[in-house]
C-alpha cells in the first residue's frame, strides 16, 4: 500500500513540460484508536523512527517506494528546503527494517495539531506482498494516536497501489470525500505515470 500526500491539484510543471494524469483523491479520517493492540510485526522486522534524518538518504528511500506510483511532489523540493522541513518539528520518519535492510517507512506530520497526518506511508518494491503491510500500517495507527491527535488522516489515490485504499479500510479509517485532481508530472523526474491515467 501507497500513498503519498499532500496533493497539489493544479500545480504547473517546472521548465520542460510534464505529463498530465487525472487521478482521484480520497481523503479518509480515523476519529478514535481502533481497539485493541496492533498485530506483531513478522519475525525479523522492526520499526525505527530515524531523527533529523539526511537528505541523500531520504530522496533515496522516498524515491524507491515512491517510483511506481507517481511520488513526485518531495522530488521537486529543493535540498535546503527539504532539509528544513525533515529537521523541523512536527516530521517524524519511521523506518521499517527487514533485520537491518530498510523495507518501507511511514512519515507522520503533526504540524497541523491537534490533527495528525500520515503523510507517507509505503513498502519499497521488493516486500510488497510478503504479508508486512498490514501490520506494519497497524502499527504505525498506533504510533500515531500516541500523539494523541483530534483526528487521524491519511489521502490516497488511483495512482497508488490498488491495494492501498482497501488496507486504510480495514485499518479503521473512513471515507470523507473523494476528488477528481489533475496533475503535471515533470518530464525531467524521469517517472512513467501509467496510462489508464495519462490526459490527452
Amino acid at each position: 500500500m501507497i500513498t503519498e500526500v499532500p496533493y497539489a491539484p493544479g500545480r504547473n510543471a517546472p521548465e520542460g513540460g510534464g505529463t498530465r494524469i487525472g487521478v482521484d483523491v480520497t481523503f479518509l479520517c480515523m476519529d478514535r484508536p481502533p481497539p485493541g493492540i496492533p498485530p506483531a510485526l513478522p519475525p525479523g522486522y522492526s520499526i525505527h523512527q530515524t531523527f533529523r534524518p539526511g537528505v541523500a538518504w531520504y530522496r533515496a528511500l522516498y524515491d524507491a517506494v515512491g517510483q511506481d506510483y507517481c511520488w513526485w511532489l518531495r522530488r521537486v523540493m529543493p535540498d535546503a528546503e527539504l532539509a528544513r522541513l525533515l529537521c523541523g518539528p512536527g516530521i517524524a520518519v519511521h523506518v521499517l527494517y527487514d533485520g537491518s535492510e530498510p523495507a518501507g517507512f511511514c512519515e507522520l506530520d503533526s504540524r497541523y495539531a491537534p490533527d495528525v497526518n500520515i503523510a507517507y506511508f509505503g513498502l519499497l518494491p521488493a516486500w510488497i506482498g510478503r504479508g508486512v503491510g498490514q501490520a506494519f500500517l497497524h502499527n504505525m495507527v498506533a504510533r500515531a494516536w500516541g500523539l494523541r491527535p483530534a483526528v487521524l488522516r491519511v489521502n490516497t489515490c488511483s495512482a497508488d497501489h490498488p491495494r492501498a485504499l482497501p488496507n486504510y479500510l480495514r485499518a479503521g479509517f473512513r471515507k470523507v470525500r473523494t476528488l477528481h485532481e489533475v496533475w503535471t508530472i515533470p518530464h525531467a523526474l524521469g517517472l512513467v505515470p501509467p496510462a489508464r491515467l495519462r490526459l490527452a
